[in-house]
């Protein structure tokens, strides 16, 4: 007797697959000539290069000339290079959930988004770890941050949270890095087998391992697989809980609180998937994966957004009563000067990008609006970047010496970094989508109705 019902949840992938068209499908996107890659490609490749080219020339003529060259000054020391760098570790989360978090929960909707969701976290993860080395104000001496045994007399600075950043930043991106290329291996091997150029064959054959498929190899590859998972876990807590500490550590009123960690953590989650999402719409048009990423996948993603960023909305107010209720009147002042000083513009921006907004997910017609969607994700992006903007540039700027206060203003070479950062994290996710399989063959082809073992009897 048949197990499916006319009131079963619709299938995890549409048309009229097979595991021989899901290795087709998408090995071919890899396999084309470079005649064949979408005109859309060339467009945000050359986009991005440009991107990246004004990186490289900033950065040079800042160490050529030194931080004078942004807007930091005294009170706001940070200035924008922090903002970019807790924006850009919060982007990277969601590929560490999405790959881990959910596969130990056994959502297998996971399997079409996950790929391109662990390449991003790499590629934010590289964007997030340049600005701490160049923000310290003497590049040369950068390596101070990592955590080296005593050499010359001196050791680095334990109490700093800029070393521990190193720590919790480098961590991840070695287990995400690992744990993505273990998943890719599978499909490795199935695209060395595919390769017709002699060269190709052998690259891929060296990336594979020798993986060949059989029993045993499978096997001993779902438990490393599994390990990593278990592994990767705990990561997306700890690291985003220790770039809080960059802040909740301090005595500054604003920061010295302990929301700071949970709060950071759902907002980094909020901000990652809003990015998955944003790349997830154009790269399904794109190279026509359709039947792959799913509007049931985007549906699912779409209801994180609107429970994380209630969850961010909730962290906003909880700030708001403690700062009342602590009865501490720097710290009533920081927040009340967040929503009605020099940056309440802002402030209000984060608000509505952030809590307003994503409430239009509540309605099922607009959680499956393609044109919603990725207008909304870009739109939460925005939002979190504020957010960061606000928490460091909002609070610096007013401390506890209204003699000190002074508003600051960002120079053409805070936003040219920022959008270097930008073209860098383009270019590396746009050579990714190219060379290697967007989406996981060998996941995609578990979750097919040919994997169930019962299949074949049900249909004859």
């Amino acid at each position: 007797m048949s197990t499916h019902t006319e009131t079963s949840e619709p299938p995890l992938i549409t048309g009229t697959q097979s595991f021989h068209s899901v290795s087709q499908q998408i090995s071919e996107v890899t396999e084309a000539p470079i005649q064949g890659t979408p005109k859309l490609w060339w467009v945000l490749m050359v986009i991005s290069l440009l991107a990246l080219a004004n990186l490289g020339a900033s950065i040079a003529y800042l160490f050529w000339e030194g931080v004078g060259i942004w807007g930091v000054q005294n009170p706001v020391g940070w200035g924008w290079a922090i903002v970019n760098f807790v924006f850009w570790v919060g982007i990277g989360h969601a590929g560490t959930l999405i790959s881990a978090v959910l596969f130990l929960l056994r959502q297998r909707w996971r399997t079409s988004i996950n790929r391109f969701a662990e390449a991003m976290t790499i590629f934010a993860v590289i964007c997030a770890g340049m600005f701490p080395g160049i923000h310290v104000g003497r590049p040369w001496v950068a390596w101070w941050m990592a955590p080296y045994p005593n050499q010359m007399g001196m050791w680095p600075n334990f109490r700093s949270p800029l070393l521990w950043d190193m720590f919790a930043v480098g961590t991840y991106f070695t287990v995400s890095l690992l744990f993505w290329y273990t998943g890719m291996i599978p499909d490795l091997a199935t695209m060395r087998d595919r390769a017709k150029n002699k060269i190709r064959k052998v690259s891929l054959g060296v990336m594979a391992l020798g993986f060949r498929g059989s029993g045993k190899q499978w096997q001993n590859y779902e438990k490393a697989y599994l390990i990593l998972a278990g592994i990767s876990t705990p990561l997306v807590l700890s690291v985003h809980s220790v770039v809080s500490f960059d802040f909740a550590v301090s005595l500054v009123p604003g920061w010295h609180t302990t929301i700071f960690p949970p709060y950071f953590v759902a907002g980094a989650i909020f901000s990652g998937f809003a990015m998955v999402m944003t790349l997830a719409v154009v790269a399904r048009t794109v190279y026509k994966m359709e039947d792959f990423i799913t509007m049931k996948h985007l549906e699912n993603m779409n209801k994180i957004i609107l429970l994380t960023g209630t969850m961010v909305g909730y962290a906003y107010g909880c700030e708001f009563f403690i700062s009342w209720y602590s009865g501490n009147d720097y710290e009533r002042f920081a927040f009340v000067n967040r929503a009605t000083g020099d940056y309440a513009w802002a402030y209000w921006t984060m608000i509505s990008c952030n809590v307003i907004f994503p409430q239009i997910f509540w309605f099922r017609k607009m959680r499956r609006s393609i044109l919603v969607m990725f207008v909304l994700s870009i739109t939460v992006n925005i939002g979190m970047w504020f957010e960061r903007f606000v928490i460091i540039v909002t609070t610096l700027a007013n401390d506890f010496m209204p003699s000190a206060w002074d508003y600051f203003t960002p120079t053409f070479f805070d936003f040219s970094i920022l959008i270097g950062s930008f073209g860098l994290f383009l270019t590396l996710f746009l050579l990714f989508l190219r060379f290697l399989p967007m989406v996981a063959i060998a996941e995609i082809k578990g979750v097919l109705p040919q994997a169930d073992p019962h299949f074949y009897e049900e249909k004859h």
